[in-house]
């Protein structure tokens, strides 16, 4: 568990919406690095319509996720 962050990831990980901010905080502020983390690309996928991420990143991860 990153030590930046304001939040313990592991309550919120247990909600829909806490696994959406978790989501978000990831692509919008990156992953630390101790963590060895990858980016959850089944939920990234799953809550996509409800990820609130910059409209460039949103752009290239769209490019990445479905090659459109």
């Amino acid at each position: 568990m990153t030590h930046l962050w304001d939040y313990d990831q592991k309550k919120l990980e247990k909600s829909k919406e806490g696994k959406i901010k978790i989501i978000e905080r990831m692509i919008n502020f990156g992953i630390y690095p101790s963590d060895k983390k990858k980016l959850p690309v089944k939920l990234i996928k799953k809550y996509w319509s409800k990820l609130k991420i910059d409209p460039s990143r949103r752009k290239f991860l769209n490019f990445i996720l479905w090659e459109k």
